[in-house]
């Protein structure tokens, strides 16, 4: 074979190649090609702080969840316009607007359930709403996330995310045939507590002074600390000839409201204690206090709050506070003056120049001004009341039982058992039942 016909050969493959592909081309969707990499949502680029309401609806057409932005922030419309959770709701759009189209499937109607993309009044399973396990029907059908606010509202089918095929999320514009694979992880959360705000205090058992716990039957169980250095709270009235399972037995009374956060919430007209209920009084060394009453209801561990200031406590705080900063501050004068001193004594002008300049401590507001600085110790706790209370108020929250379990304890829980008795064994049986 000479040169020429292995020229004519290669060049004739090359077309063959180039022909193959645009024939391949030409046969995909137009969409398949002309829409890759767009965005998803073009409508809500720029514009996630101009959205108003995400209402969320699942199998049977049934709305899962209303989300509603108004003057105080973001609230839940079927829990009594209890506040959602900002970060999550923001968490959620954020995605919405950076995901771009990656690849066009299916648009015929028989295989959304495959994706997931399905018209949610055409199908559905029955299950309770807002049931977290609620994952095999509606799945089918996908998760209709309806956006107002914009200039147009905006309706996205969500469906399966493709953890198998790569990563990605099948979705489907409502009203559309088209369904698409879209970058990112864009499963909604079905279970509408997942929308809730759910952090309820953050009180570090450090800051306690002591915990009282008072029994349906009358019987009260009280930890506390001497100083706000120690590291274990001790029993009180420990019954003659008792003694405490251990050391640390009290530690974990002071730790239920910290990150203490609720599994659900229910306004408290539609929640409210049965006839035991649990009484727990959180007493922080700075005067704060968080008094709880707890109880079992339909298999759930409830609880209402409120927050108060302790004055006295509140009072004998500060004043140790401000005896410490005056002691501190003058053992810092002291030490400053005894440099100057030590500097005064050398031929280096420049060092005992900078010796004197060193020997300007600053006052505290404390030593500079007590009563001012007595009322900002004290306006700070009372803010801190006023929002805690804020969240607290016309609520009942539904607690982890671990947390729960913390304001059912009793004096036999804290010592060891009696000889030839048994301890209670709790976890059979719930407190109450």
């Amino acid at each position: 074979m000479n040169a020429k016909t292995l020229y004519s050969l290669i060049a004739i493959a090359a077309l063959a190649l180039i022909a193959a592909v645009a024939i391949n081309r030409s046969s995909r969707p137009e969409s398949d090609v002309s829409e890759q990499a767009k965005p998803l949502l073009p409508q809500l680029h720029g514009h996630v702080n101009d959205v108003s309401a995400i209402t969320l609806t699942g199998a049977d057409n049934k709305v899962m969840a209303t989300l509603k932005r108004g003057s105080d922030g973001w609230s839940v419309t079927e829990k009594s316009g209890y506040p959602a959770d900002l970060a999550k709701i923001r968490e959620f759009l954020l995605k919405l607007d950076a995901a771009t189209l990656i690849e066009g499937k299916t648009s015929n109607p028989k295989l959304y359930a495959e994706l997931g993309v399905g018209d949610v009044e055409k199908c559905g399973h029955g299950r309770p709403l807002g049931d977290s396990g609620d994952q095999g029907g509606s799945q089918k059908c996908g998760i209709l996330v309806d956006i107002t606010g914009l200039a147009q509202p905006l309706r996205l089918i969500v469906g399966n995310y493709n953890g198998a095929g790569g990563g990605g999320t099948f979705v489907r514009m409502d009203g559309q045939e088209q369904s698409w694979l879209a970058k990112g992880n864009l499963i909604v959360a079905r279970n509408i507590a997942d929308w809730e705000k759910r952090d309820l205090t953050d009180i570090a058992a450090s800051r306690l002074k002591s915990v009282t716990l008072t029994n349906p039957d009358g019987k009260v169980l009280k930890v506390y600390k001497e100083l706000s250095g120690d590291s274990n709270f001790k029993i009180a009235d420990v019954p003659k000839g008792r003694e405490s399972s251990s050391e640390f037995a009290a530690n974990g009374l002071g730790s239920t409201l910290a990150d203490l956060k609720a599994d659900d919430v229910s306004a408290a007209k539609d929640a409210a204690p049965g006839d035991k209920v649990y009484k727990a009084e959180y007493l922080a060394f700075d005067g704060l206090v968080v008094d709880v009453a707890g109880w079992e209801a339909e298999g759930k561990d409830y609880a209402q709050f409120t927050a108060k200031l302790n004055a006295g406590a509140a009072d004998a705080h500060i004043v140790t506070a401000q005896v410490k900063a005056k002691a501190d501050y003058e053992t810092a004068v002291q030490a400053a003056n005894k440099k100057v001193a030590e500097e005064k004594s050398t031929t280096d002008k420049q060092a005992a120049a900078n010796a004197t300049a060193a020997s300007e401590v600053a006052k505290p507001l404390a030593v500079s001004d007590a009563v001012k600085d007595r009322q900002e110790h004290l306006d700070a706790l009372n803010q801190e009341v006023q929002v805690l209370n804020k969240g607290f108020a016309g609520w009942s929250f539904v607690l982890p039982s671990f947390k729960f379990s913390n304001i059912t304890k009793t004096m036999d829980d804290m010592l060891k058992p009696l000889e030839g008795k048994k301890p209670d064994d709790k976890t059979v049986k719930k407190p109450g039942n």
